[in-house]
């Protein structure tokens, strides 16, 4: 694995929590995340990229959406407490948070595998 791979990756991915992340704020109307928000997007993918080079690097190539999914689910039941919204909210939150993790995997896998 090089050093460009993972850099390549790591911006594809960031700019898919990044466009995903204003998408979501576009249709759940709210107002658009800062720019601190997008750059915690940026580092969000980073770990997300080094996770995906681990696993694609050494541990194994099949399986991989059930990582990245059990991933998604993590990040989203330890941010679900925070959130005081509605049910439907917050199922579409949590729904679009999984699935956020699970093309970042497919873009990892199609990056590094």
């Amino acid at each position: 694995m090089t050093l460009t791979r993972l850099i390549v990756a790591w911006l594809v991915v960031a700019a898919w929590f990044m466009a995903a992340a204003l998408g979501a704020a576009r249709i759940l109307q709210t107002a658009p995340p800062t720019a601190p928000a997008l750059w915690w997007r940026a580092a969000e993918a980073f770990v997300a990229t080094l996770l995906g080079s681990l696993w694609f690097a050494s541990l194994g190539h099949g399986e991989w959406w059930l990582v990245f999914f059990l991933v998604g689910a993590l990040v989203t039941l330890a941010e679900a407490p925070a959130r005081e919204t509605d049910r439907r909210t917050t199922l579409m939150v949590a729904c679009a948070n999984v699935a956020r993790y699970v093309v970042a995997g497919a873009i990892l896998a199609w990056r590094l595998g």
